[in-house]
């Protein structure tokens, strides 16, 4: 039987609402036994290993994916490749999280006794509270779900929403029991855009060397467009200790042309701007971005702790790394 949009729409918004309703009761349940497990991984001098069968194997490999991106070091171990050695992975001072939705699921309580000869911890997240998985926990952590949203009440769907949740909550708070910083973040993170904004340099992206523009204050305009010709429109004016003095860039040149059609034998120091922005190598690229985004110009000259001029940043590799304020 063919289903209209109306039909469509009302089983999407039932579904979503079933799961909001079990993610409210899930919030309720957020008590004592939840503190216990976050101390107890706090405590934990290893790592937290986190299994499960089937769907509740994806959800657990997406929480230990989030546990170790927010600062707890986690690794996942599946039931079935525990038992045929993978059960070498876990170490005396680890932590145990096992996901099963009626706390019976074969494979994992196979592992079982050797979590307790090992006497690791075991934190149960399960529906159920007189499962055997329960009984050898340290502490039940319950996903239980009046209904899932599949209409046969078989395929997981709120429970599976809800032991992901639990997880979130499990990372977050161990992240800011910790105090992980953003910075703490992106140090695990270094490709993303927040690594990058948070963790790269202007040294990291600025014209040095070979490729930097400068001329000495003595000197006149002709090798000044020289070296914004060959060297992307910006030269800044220094002394001979590499001390900057002034910047002049296109706009500058633009300015004094239409001024004048005799320019080169101009000295620098009659069109440079004496008071230019510039950028220390060791700030971040993000602050560069900011500052030239704020003042409207696409190059700013770079010094070094004693002042000197040392590069050259540019807007457009500022933008192509991603990088913004």
């Amino acid at each position: 039987m063919e289903m209209n949009n109306d039909e469509i729409i009302r089983i999407g918004k039932k579904v979503i609402r079933i799961e909001s309703e079990e993610l409210h009761a899930l919030e309720n349940r957020i008590d004592e036994r939840f503190a216990q497990a976050v101390r107890l991984i706090l405590n934990c001098k290893g790592r937290v290993i986190v299994t499960g069968m089937g769907k509740s194997g994806a959800i657990g490999r997406k929480i230990s994916s989030t546990l170790a991106s927010t600062g707890t070091t986690s690794a996942f171990l599946h039931p079935a490749e525990g038992i045929h050695g993978d059960l070498g992975m876990v170490h005396k001072d680890d932590v145990i999280i096992a996901i099963s939705k009626s706390g019976e699921t074969s494979e994992l309580l196979n592992l079982l006794p050797s979590f307790r000869r090992l006497d690791v911890p075991v934190i149960a997240m399960t529906g159920r509270g007189d499962s055997t998985l329960v009984r050898y926990a340290k502490v039940w952590l319950d996903i239980g779900v009046k209904e899932e949203a599949c209409p046969n009440d078989l395929a997981p769907t709120a429970s599976t929403t809800v032991t992901l949740a639990l997880g979130d909550a499990l990372a977050v708070a161990l992240l800011e029991a910790r105090g992980f910083s953003a910075e703490d973040f992106a140090l695990l993170h270094p490709g993303g855009s927040l690594g990058k904004k948070l963790l790269m340099r202007v040294a990291d992206l600025m014209e040095s060397g070979e490729n930097l523009p400068y001329c000495f204050k003595e000197e006149r305009m002709q090798k000044a467009i020289m070296e914004m010709a060959h060297k992307r429109g910006i030269c800044p004016v220094v002394d001979h200790g590499m001390h900057l003095i002034g910047v002049i860039t296109t706009g500058d040149l633009n300015r004094l042309i239409e001024k004048t059609e005799h320019i080169f034998h101009i000295p620098v120091t009659d069109v440079m701007n004496a008071n230019p922005k510039f950028i220390n190598k060791d700030d971040l690229a993000a602050i560069a971005y900011k500052e030239m985004e704020k003042f409207r110009i696409i190059a700013m000259p770079v010094l070094d702790e004693e002042q000197r001029l040392v590069g050259v940043i540019h807007l457009h590799d500022l933008m192509q790394e991603g990088i913004s304020a």
